[in-house]
């Protein structure tokens, strides 16, 4: 057992080994003790503090400079009241007149019930409070930073609890800083969302993630609205250990409109470069046709007027059915309407009703999709849209199939057309310019043609004359064309006969200005000098003039067909041996011209 020298010498070696200074007190309060760590914090010797008042010595002080009155210092305070005294942020005076912040304790010594003294434990924490200082300092910077941070920033605990909030990410989820607690990584992220574990930015940290980076999903606002994000979520690891998650996310909302924005960009860039090409290639194939001539040429009245009123309805965007007989030049009048209409920037497509097979005249004129039938390999660009904002020509418009009729009409009442294979209704803007040289009129009393179709397409009837009422017009004609074809064939034709002149102006030409032209090619490879030998024209065989006297009116003679059909067929009307279907007509339509001519079975009308 150890004596109570060794005791007190163990005692003495730990208070001189301690690192805070360490003043014993007698019951006075003047210093008895004074640790080598007291001494060296404070600059005085030992013999300078024992025996001295401690407060005295050090000119104690309050932390705002104000002196501490003897009765009021907390190290005098222990003396009186025997409790421990603990002060934390005052001031102790160096020898030197400097002085240095300090945390002390002052603590009662008692013997047989009675004080007899203090022990004072004094620390210098002027690096505590420089390293205070910079602690707050880096907070600060750090608040500012999270502050200023344009994206939103949040922090979780493990259990996916919000504990931290930026105000950027406050605005972006509208939430009110007094409504943040209680609120889970849930209210933000994967509400409704059947796979949101698979992409929840806490879940996966959880799961052993070091960073977790996803682009292009949802985040919900306070209101219930949502919003895209790309965000990134990563640890918040002490010593190893997770203690909680931050997430860090952007709103791209203007981006994906931008991305939006673009993408209808790029499609109608595409829609319009394939249209483009489809338009090259079209008009690259009409380049390559050989047109019979490249100007309307004439002087008759009759062709003036017809000119004339193409003149006053070019400009506008009426729709004009062109009539005529074959070869009268209704194409070039297409033309002609074109090119002096404000669309003439824009192609004059053209299309031949009668050229093409009825079972692809539908795709031919209002496109299709890909497999949308048997041959379908690729999408094709209709006809008519291929005529947007352009004009559209519709060659023989009598030969259209009844079915199509309908599907032209839509166009013309709505501006709309269906792709085949596609239900998506598409807005077009094309002028309609149509011709044929049948009688629309008639067939859509016989029920071959839509009534409703001819009256919505001769808005403007425009009738071309025939070439047999164009006399005067002949020579000219036949003039250009011979140069014409001289020219193509290298000969040196430049003469025409009157003899020859005059009988190509006392031909009735059938074919009309196609025909001329026929004609003069054919003279021209078969003259072997300057001057054009036409060859002798045959006309149809014509029967024999009928005497006046037997001649009738066409409804009489028409009365007379309809009976004598209708007594073949035993006066039936309908059926597959009815006067209907033997008549090419409708039933309904025959019964209506029977009415009208006043046909009535001879026992109905007695």
């Amino acid at each position: 057992m150890p004596t109570p020298e060794q005791v007190l010498r163990r005692h003495e070696l730990i208070l001189n080994a301690a690192g805070e200074g360490i003043y014993g007190l007698d019951k006075e309060g003047k210093a008895t003790f004074a640790n080598p760590a007291a001494i060296a914090l404070t600059g005085w010797n030992e013999t300078d503090v024992i025996g001295k008042p401690v407060h005295e010595l050090h000119h104690h002080t309050k932390r705002n400079g104000e002196p501490y009155p003897h009765h009021e210092c907390p190290i005098y305070a222990t003396l009186n009241d025997g409790e421990v005294h603990h002060v934390t942020d005052e001031i102790f005076w160096h020898k030197n007149g400097g002085f240095f912040p300090v945390h002390y304790t002052s603590t009662p010594i008692w013997e047989n019930g009675a004080i007899i003294g203090a022990v004072v434990i004094f620390q210098d924490v002027s690096k505590l409070n420089r390293a205070e200082a910079a602690v707050i300092r880096l907070q600060r910077q750090n608040e500012l930073l999270l502050t200023a941070a344009g994206e939103g920033i949040c922090g979780f605990d493990c259990e996916g609890n919000v504990t931290f909030i930026n105000p950027t990410a406050a605005a972006l989820l509208a939430w009110p800083d007094r409504e943040l607690r209680g609120h889970t990584i849930h209210d933000i992220f994967g509400r409704d969302e059947p796979r949101a574990e698979e992409y929840c930015p806490v879940h996966n940290i959880i799961n052993g993630k070091r960073r977790f980076e996803v682009s292009d999903k949802r985040f919900w606002r306070h209101d219930g609205s949502s919003f895209p994000v790309d965000f990134v979520s990563t640890p918040v690891l002490e010593n190893d250990r997770l203690q909680g998650v931050v997430v860090v996310f952007r709103d791209i909302s203007e981006r994906k409109l931008a991305e939006e924005k673009l993408k209808t960009a790029l499609a109608e860039i595409k829609q319009l470069k394939n249209r483009l090409q489809a338009e090259n290639t079209y008009l690259q194939e009409q380049i390559n046709l050989n047109h019979h001539f490249g100007d309307i040429l004439g002087q008759s009245p009759a062709l003036q007027s017809a000119l004339r009123q193409v003149e006053q309805v070019a400009p506008t965007d009426t729709t004009v059915l062109i009539l005529g007989e074959t070869g009268t030049g209704k194409e070039l009048f297409a033309r002609a309407l074109h090119t002096l209409s404000r669309r003439k920037d824009r192609p004059l497509v053209k299309v031949n009703c009668a050229a093409l097979p009825a079972n692809l005249i539908e795709s031919e004129l209002f496109g299709h999709e890909k497999g949308s039938f048997t041959g379908a390999t690729a999408r094709r660009i209709g006809r008519f849209e291929l005529a947007h904002e352009g004009t559209i020509f519709l060659d023989e418009i009598g030969e259209l199939p009844l079915e199509l009729q309908a599907k032209l009409l839509r166009v013309l009442q709505e501006g709309e057309i269906e792709r085949l294979g596609d239900a998506k209704t598409r807005n077009i803007d094309v002028r309609v310019l149509a011709a044929t040289h049948r009688d629309l009129k008639q067939m859509a009393a016989e029920g071959r043609f839509r009534e409703d179709l001819f009256y919505r397409l001769s808005v403007f009837p425009l009738a071309l004359p025939p070439l047999r009422e164009r006399k005067h017009d002949i020579s000219l004609l036949a003039q250009c064309f011979l140069a014409k074809y001289a020219q193509k064939t290298g000969k040196t034709v430049t003469h025409i006969p009157q003899a020859a002149m005059t009988q190509l102006q006392n031909y009735p030409w059938p074919g009309n200005v196609r025909e001329l032209e026929n004609v003069i090619e054919r003279a021209v490879i078969l003259s072997s000098t300057d001057t054009l030998q036409i060859p002798k024209l045959h006309q149809a065989n014509v029967p024999e003039k009928t005497p006046a006297e037997c001649l009738q009116p066409l409804a009489a003679m028409e009365k007379a067909h309809i009976i004598k059909v209708l007594e073949h067929t035993g006066w039936r009307i309908s059926g597959e041996h009815g006067a209907a279907a033997i008549l090419e007509m409708h039933p309904n339509t025959l019964r209506s011209r029977m009415s009208k001519l006043g046909i009535r079975r001879a026992l109905e009308a007695k």
